[in-house]
């Protein structure tokens, strides 16, 4: 088998490399990263993490709407409040690799 056919092989199918750029746009937003950072080892509440990002409400709310439905933040509901944190260790490893990278 030569290089070619290799690469092939190991090539992923398109719904995959279509899915991980997706992913890779997620993180394309200072907000949205802004946002992932926040709440990496904390939960908090779009109030909280309005502060923090130094953003309006509204475009926090609607940043947190495009990461949920990336499955990058999860969300639970506390009386009222709802409260958001990152959905696995992998949106960590994401964010400290490409942090890495840069810093290189």
């Amino acid at each position: 088998m030569d290089n070619i056919e290799k690469v092939k092989e190991n090539m992923p199918v398109e719904e995959e490399v279509f899915e991980l750029a997706e992913l890779f746009k997620m993180l394309s937003d200072p907000t949205r990263v802004k946002i992932l950072y926040t709440i990496l080892d904390n939960e908090m509440s779009v109030g909280d993490i309005t502060e923090i990002v130094g953003s309006t409400q509204s475009a926090v709310s609607h940043q947190l709407r495009v990461l949920k439905q990336a499955r990058l933040v999860k969300y639970r509901k506390v009386g009222k409040s709802v409260i958001y944190s990152v959905s696995d260790e992998h949106v960590a490893t994401i964010l400290s690799m490409g942090m890495e990278h840069i810093s290189e």
